[in-house]
């Protein structure tokens, strides 16, 4: 699944900032948003927009960044944003699997 997830982000990513800029090969769990691909608060808000887009609204890049400080923020890595992706997406399909997710309970 972090496979997936991680690919997925890399085409946004690519998406937003351009293949000049970004090889799709060169992101990895390891890749930096700030020191490795140098994202701009602007391009945050576009990511921020096609997870949203993707996954829907309980994956909430901004209201993920808000948890951290500045450093942290800073540090962030796409595995930890591949991950966090990977706990939401997991805990709505098995509360979907249950049948206690709000499009079953209305």
């Amino acid at each position: 699944m972090a496979t997936d997830i991680l690919a997925e982000i890399t085409g946004m990513l690519v998406e937003i900032v351009g293949d000049e800029h970004l090889l799709a090969e060169e992101v990895t769990m390891k890749t930096t948003f700030n020191e490795d691909l140098a994202l701009e608060s602007i391009e945050f808000v576009a990511l921020a927009e096609l997870l949203h887009h993707r996954y829907g609204a309980e994956v909430d890049l901004m209201g993920f960044l808000a948890e951290k400080d500045m450093d942290a923020i800073l540090a962030m890595s796409v595995g930890e944003l591949v991950t966090h992706i990977g706990r939401i997406t997991h805990a709505s399909l098995a509360r979907a699997s249950a049948g206690t997710s709000p499009a079953s309970a209305g």
